[in-house]
């Protein structure tokens, strides 16, 4: 033991990766739907690798959990913002109530029973599954005044022992309450339900099974011989392709050989022509060009997709026409359009679409065609594997000084701590990538590691510090604490439930159910609701939820704490 001890002395690191190790070997244990996750895992195995006595400076577990909160806020911010209008005014509502009413029931928990501010900011973080209070509410406790640092650290600890002995039914409760409790109520089929609710919304599109997949791609090439009657006889490539928008004559095949393709290049009756483009508008530009003939198995066109932000002022408020025709006149083959992407959705495209600024404009054609029309378009779209590492500090850093800002409520004391200043900021620049695309580049697995690893770190962290004192405090709150966190738990998604299905008249009972999920902010329930729906239906309820509820539950963190420290 003392050699053990020496060790983590000397590199408490090494204890701190033998807790991730551990901590999400044991994550993975599954016990029927219920899987205990790496977080809970890794803050249960730091509990007892802190019985070791390892100290880790505390300015590593802010950073980490400041990187962790960050990339949750960008993530979130294109949906965050998006569902603030008035076409989802109910299901955001449903969400504030589901958080208000748990922020009460823990605030009531803890008049009546007596709980600190960290015990009672930890029944919040298990009760409720938002881990990310953890951080929010030990933050604002290191910044209480009139507090001893001993009485500090006792109340930090707590954060992390009413996590542990609450999180597991925090996370096992909404499952059962979407899957089994509420349907059984209300005497709903989930999967018939998930079926009415695809066929209104999918438009004629069908739902793809898991290993499914449309074999009618978007992008095709179709090859076609010219006969003496054709209207293209004696055009050049240039020609034929100057009306066409989103298709193109990117190869022609004389005599059995592919032909080099310049501008002036004329075609003859017996060519055979290669028109690629979007299928769904091929067939119609292509049922006059004469007989179809299959290609060589050899024959290969080597093509390119680029995406450019239209930022030219002479061509913004313009028609993908008009833009075609001024773009296109020195291609030797044919540039087309494959996707426009505004604010982060696909428009429809037409000849008559008109582009606005900092529209993601996809070519597609040669490289060497494409180098020729880029210039006159926009700057090309930065590479969607390189961060941004400007707008990333200028993020970090607003959120730590955001974090830094304190005021009162009814003279309650409230620091919005450096989480909760790096999750508005992180929204904010997620909403500004979505904006402007070539700005605040963030890529998604970056984010993913950012996120994962920051959160399993600092959970690691509070573990490792909890541990010499979390066993007394398990003997003097365990029982109390369990029973307040299944009612932390249940109390908050019946009374949101009702209010939302009866109140805000959310009566769709997939959108309802995932109001319940997301509004607990209860991913292993979405995925257990999935799993019944067997579909995407829940999606959309479900993120517009958890959005507002990511926000708002990781603020109750120095809301618990400034009121119950207050009180």
């Amino acid at each position: 033991m003392n050699m053990i001890e020496n060790l983590f002395a000397i590199s408490p690191y090494i204890a701190l990766f033998i807790t991730l190790a551990l901590g999400y070997a044991v994550g993975k244990i599954t016990i029927g739907r219920f899987v205990l996750g790496g977080v809970a895992g890794t803050l249960l195995m730091g509990v007892l690798i802190g019985q070791f006595g390892v100290q880790i400076d505390p300015g590593v577990k802010t950073i980490f959990f400041a990187l962790f909160i960050y990339a949750v806020g960008y993530q979130g911010g294109p949906q965050f913002f998006s569902a603030l209008n008035f076409k989802t005014i109910n299901i955001l509502l449903s969400a504030v109530v589901m958080t208000v009413t748990g922020l009460l029931c823990v605030l009531l928990a803890a008049k009546f029973f007596d709980l600190d501010s960290g015990t009672a900011a930890g029944l919040a973080a298990g009760g409720l599954t938002q881990s990310a209070i953890i951080g929010t509410a030990g933050d604002a406790i290191s910044k209480l005044g009139g507090v001893t640092e001993e009485a500090k650290s006792l109340m930090q600890t707590n954060v992390a022992v009413g996590y542990a002995v609450t999180y597991i039914f925090g996370s096992l409760g909404p499952i059962l309450m979407v899957s089994w409790l509420i349907p059984s109520i209300m005497k709903w089929d989930i999967r018939e339900e998930a079926l009415k609710l695809a066929a209104k919304l999918s438009d004629g599109k069908p739902e793809l099974a898991l290993g499914q997949f449309n074999a009618i791609t978007d992008l095709v090439s179709r090859a076609y011989q010219l006969d003496s009657h054709n209207k293209l006889i004696g055009k050049s490539i240039q020609q034929a392709n100057q009306e066409l928008i989103d298709i193109a004559i990117e190869m022609v095949n004389r005599d059995g050989k592919t032909i080099e393709a310049d501008k002036s290049l004329a075609l003859q009756v017996g060519d055979v022509i290669v028109i690629t483009g979007r299928r769904d508008t091929i067939a119609a530009h292509t049922a006059a060009q004469g007989h179809e003939v299959t290609l060589p198995p050899q024959t290969t066109l080597i093509e390119e997709n680029r995406q450019l932000i239209a930022n030219n002022a002479t061509l913004v408020g313009k028609t993908l026409a008009q833009i075609k025709a001024e773009t296109n006149r020195d291609t030797a083959r044919g540039v087309y359009i494959t996707d426009v992407v505004r604010a982060g959705h696909s428009q429809i495209i037409s000849a008559d679409l008109v582009i606005q600024r900092d529209d993601v404009i996809q070519l597609t054609g040669s490289a060497i065609d494409i180098n020729r029309v880029e210039k006159n378009i926009g700057k090309r779209l930065n590479s969607a594997f390189a961060t941004d590492f400007v707008f990333f500090g200028i993020g970090m850093v607003a959120g730590l000084l955001i974090g830094l800002i304190n005021f009162k409520i009814a003279g309650i004391p409230v620091t919005i701590g450096s989480g909760a200043g790096c999750l508005v900021s992180g929204l904010f620049m997620g909403w500004l990538r979505n904006r402007k695309p070539n700005t605040a580049t963030l890529p998604l697995g970056a984010s993913n590691f950012l996120r994962d690893f920051g959160l399993a770190v600092f959970v690691g962290i509070v573990g490792l510090q909890a541990g010499p004192q979390a066993i007394d405090t398990i003997k003097e709150h365990g029982l109390t604490l369990l029973f307040l966190g299944i009612g932390v738990t249940i109390i908050p998604q019946i009374i949101s439930f009702f209010f939302s299905y009866y109140v805000l008249r959310i009566r769709n009972p997939i959108e309802a159910l995932g109001c319940v999920s997301g509004g607990r902010s209860a991913n292993p329930a979405f995925a257990a609701l999935l799993e019944k729906a067997g579909n995407a239906t829940p999606v959309f309820s479900f993120t517009v939820t958890y959005a507002i509820a990511n926000v708002l539950l990781t603020l109750w963190g120095p809301i618990i704490v400034g009121i119950i420290s207050a009180s």
